[in-house]
């Protein structure tokens, strides 16, 4: 998915400190369009920008495809990053520009490592008899930080349609990115991951308790899809995000009258800073105006407004993706200052 503002603000990534759990609300961000799919966004934000190596996280819907028109995002590029695509409910099509056309559905996991650079998009399918689109589009969109060593590595996509999955006490817990410990049982998920971390989705039916063994090295937090959750103490309304600093060895999440789905991320505190603006993230000013500069040589302005592919543009840094209806997306412009790291606290 693609930060869609016109305008995207430079986010300077550090870790944050603290004893206690911090609620996180979200703001509303639309993806473009009169028709736009809006997504609930809790991270970045200036209260806390990363947590682990997750940079990024947007929540959006149950949405109605029919009336909405679903997720519409034309080709874009990414640096220095993965891109995480988890759904609770609907089905998208991801397109990049490594030949890659793949569906993702509830339970599956799509994820796109960028590297030194890679474009991608991703939309609802179009609905056919043969393959009729979901109604209801439902999901999260996470980016994870590649560490200085991983950020110019060779772009690569996986998909993984079977996740390690146990029941404790009637929750489940799926594993999505990393490792986690459930009753005394490590789940490690298949993906590819650069830094230590986690991504698990968690289902609590009503009045249930879930009490995880979290590494006390990580940082966490708890996005709450649906339900009545309290994490660590601290009810979570739906659509916030619960941030629970490092020094924890578990975490209690509780189920009140309504059943309850939410999303597990962490990982150890990132010990680099970058500079996120738009989709790309970079360790300082000139790699971004690099990357900006060698996607917008590859979209040509047409008459009419719209945009299209330069000449040559699959042999380019960011690469060509083929089949979407539209032409690429433009890079918007960038601040009039310099985009400069800022060093974490505690460093």
């Amino acid at each position: 998915m693609s930060n869609l503002e016109t305008r995207p603000s430079e986010q300077v990534c550090g870790a944050g400190s603290g004893t206690g759990v911090e609620l996180l609300g979200s703001r509303e961000v639309p993806l473009g369009g009169p028709r736009a799919l809006t997504v609930r966004r809790t991270v970045p934000q200036r209260r806390r920008s990363l947590i682990g190596a997750w940079c990024f996280c947007d929540h959006y819907g149950p949405d109605d495809v029919a009336a909405a028109g679903g997720m519409q995002v034309p080709p874009h590029p990414h640096i220095g990053l993965q891109t995480v695509t988890w759904l609770f409910a609907g089905e998208i099509l991801h397109r990049d520009s490594l030949g890659t056309s793949q569906r993702v559905r509830p339970g599956e996991l799509n994820l796109m490592t960028a590297g030194h650079g890679i474009s991608h998009s991703e939309e609802s399918p179009a609905d056919t008899a043969a393959h009729p689109r979901p109604p209801t589009l439902h999901g999260v969109q996470l980016w994870t930080v590649l560490p200085a060593a991983a950020k110019d590595a060779r772009p690569e996509f996986e998909h993984h349609g079977e996740l390690p999955t146990a029941v404790l006490d009637g929750a489940r817990v799926r594993v999505l990115m990393g490792s986690l410990r459930v009753a005394g049982t490590r789940l490690a998920s298949p993906a590819r991951t650069f830094s230590p971390l986690v991504g698990a989705q968690l289902d609590l039916p009503p009045h249930t308790v879930l009490d995880l063994e979290t590494d006390p090295g990580f940082e966490h937090g708890v996005l709450v899809d649906s339900g009545e959750a309290t994490v660590a103490g601290t009810p979570v309304p739906p659509s916030d995000l619960a941030y629970v600093p490092a020094g924890r060895r578990g975490l209690r999440l509780t189920a009140g009258a309504a059943p309850v789905r939410a999303l597990l991320i962490g990982g150890v505190p990132f010990d680099e800073d970058v500079v996120m603006w738009w989709n790309f993230v970079g360790r300082d000013h000139e790699e971004i105006v690099a990357a900006r500069r060698a996607w917008t040589e590859q979209v040509a302005e047409q008459a009419d407004g719209t945009t299209a592919y330069a000449r040559g543009a699959a042999g380019r840094r960011f690469g060509q993706v083929e089949g979407y209806a539209t032409g690429p997306l433009r890079a918007p412009e960038l601040p009039d200052v310099r985009l400069r790291p800022r060093r974490r606290p505690g460093r």
